[in-house]
């Protein structure tokens, strides 16, 4: 079928109404209180919502889908780790982040340790995020592409500057509000595309049900004690419980937005309401999945690989103006991730390095220097995806594959810093390293699923942090 002029419409519509929207909230953005905290001023509910759009990608889309068609639906064992790891962050990390006025993660790092690895953290954020999110950046291409018949830069290109126009502009309130929107697009944009694959497929659900169930794709559990396999129910949870403490405990993307909480226990509702909807979201993209298996009933080696199904399904199955709807609730969850990553790039970049060296700078020059760096950072994304389109794979898990290497590490020093008292700079700046390193040997040359990466790295840069500065400081007091 394709799209039609209805559907273009739609798309268009999306576009621009989400970009206006998004410059409504310049004018409030006098300090860069207000520019990367929102004048710490926004409820829990909507902090929630852009907590869900942040962690969502076009990635989480179209790749989970794809994940489910090719498989079942045991990646929701992950996810039962991503709802301990909120809890395990709300107990231990949170209360340290509203100790004093942080704008940053790794300000809390500065405060314990030092200022070198508040860099050393903050850089690393930096690397990996920007890597990670060039990833996401490139799925959007793939679905524009199929939609709109453009190249893949020129869709990279679209998507990159119209969510630069209202970040740069608005800041971190107009990253949430917009969240808050694009979220209920894509998830009820996503609630009509099953409704209507169950009408396109023949007998409804029960027969969907029926065959899935015989091929084994609706199973959710898998209790087999095996290592390698990334989605049994071990590797699942723990692993899950690990990334997440570290994505939502270490990673500014997501730290920024619990910092923009008018309260400690706002905050805490925030992240913790955020992971029941992250649970039905999951849930709901993988059915979606296995409805597209029980459609097509072919190798998902026909549609190129597998992140090219649902869109695939989308612009040549679904009525006109409903394909409009999805394709423009793919794009709000690729702007509303890009908004998010684009804000937080900034932040850190200059309160962490930029503020150190130019502390005299005043307010409204402050906020005109993040804005630049604003711009810089799309760039660097734009740059970034363009080199991804070499990828090949699920993107999804090379997403989180990227993201998982530092996360370690990350992890590590944060625990050393709240959880011991004789951890020295020295010490958490070795076991950082170290676990870094081990993260990168697991990812380039081992089968070591991704999700026990986050573990491994963050129990060898503790381990090895904590002896080391043990040492560092039995040392000392030899030589003293």
């Amino acid at each position: 079928m394709g799209l039609d002029k209805l559907d273009l419409a739609i798309i268009g519509l999306y576009l621009v109404g989400i970009t206006l929207f998004g410059l409504r909230f310049r004018k409030r953005q006098r300090s860069l209180r207000d520019y990367f905290l929102a004048g710490r001023d926004i409820p829990w509910w909507a902090i929630a919502l852009s907590i869900v759009a942040a962690e969502t990608s076009t990635l989480t889309i179209i790749s989970i889908p794809g994940l489910a068609y090719d498989t079942n639906l045991t990646f929701l064992q992950v996810v039962m780790g991503y709802l301990v790891g909120r809890f395990v962050i709300s107990f231990v990390l949170l209360p340290h982040y509203f100790r004093g006025d942080l704008y940053t993660a790794y300000e809390l790092i500065e405060r314990r340790f030092g200022r070198g690895l508040r860099s050393l953290t903050a850089g690393l954020f930096l690397l990996t995020r920007a890597a990670a999110e060039g990833v996401r950046v490139y799925a959007v291409s793939i679905v524009v592409a199929i939609a709109l018949g453009t190249g893949e830069v020129a869709s990279i290109a679209i998507i990159t500057v119209l969510t630069l126009i209202y970040t740069f502009e608005g800041g971190l309130a107009a990253v949430i509000w917009t969240d808050v929107v694009q979220t209920a697009i894509y998830v009820g944009g996503t609630l009509i595309g099953l409704v209507t694959i169950l009408h396109l497929v023949p007998g409804g659900w029960s027969a969907i049900h029926a065959s899935a169930a015989s091929a084994g794709k609706l199973q959710v559990f898998d209790f087999t004690p095996t290592f390698w396999n990334p989605y049994t129910f071990w590797a699942g949870v723990i692993g899950g419980t690990f990334f997440i403490t570290a994505s939502h405990g270490t990673d500014q993307l997501i730290v920024q937005r619990l910092l923009a909480a008018r309260s400690l226990r706002q905050s805490a509702k925030a992240l913790l309401s955020s992971g029941v909807v992250i649970f039905f979201q999951f849930a709901l993209f993988l059915i979606v999945g296995v409805m597209l298996w029980a459609f097509y009933r072919v190798p998902a080696a026909n549609f190129g690989r597998a992140d090219r199904i649902y869109p695939t399904f989308i612009v040549t199955r679904m009525p006109h103006g409903i394909s409009g709807l999805l394709i423009a609730a793919v794009l709000a969850a690729a702007m509303s991730n890009l908004s998010a990553a684009l804000n937080s790039l900034s932040s850190s970049t200059i309160m962490d390095f930029f503020l150190r060296f130019r502390p005299q700078t005043d307010e409204k020059r402050r906020v005109l220097v993040s804005r630049l760096a604003t711009v810089c950072w799309a760039t660097v994304l734009f740059g970034l995806a363009v080199l991804a389109l070499q990828k090949v794979g699920r993107v999804v898990e090379v997403g989180l594959q990227i993201a998982s290497v530092a996360y370690g590490a990350l992890l590590g020093v944060f625990l050393l810093g709240v959880l011991t008292k004789r951890a020295n700079q020295r010490g958490a700046m070795v076991g950082m390293l170290f676990g870094f390193g081990v993260e990168l040997y697991l990812w380039k040359w081992t089968l070591v699923p991704w999700t026990w990466w986050v573990m491994i790295g963050t129990t060898v840069t503790f381990v090895v942090g904590y002896a080391a500065s043990f040492a560092s400081i039995l040392a000392h007091s030899d030589h003293a």
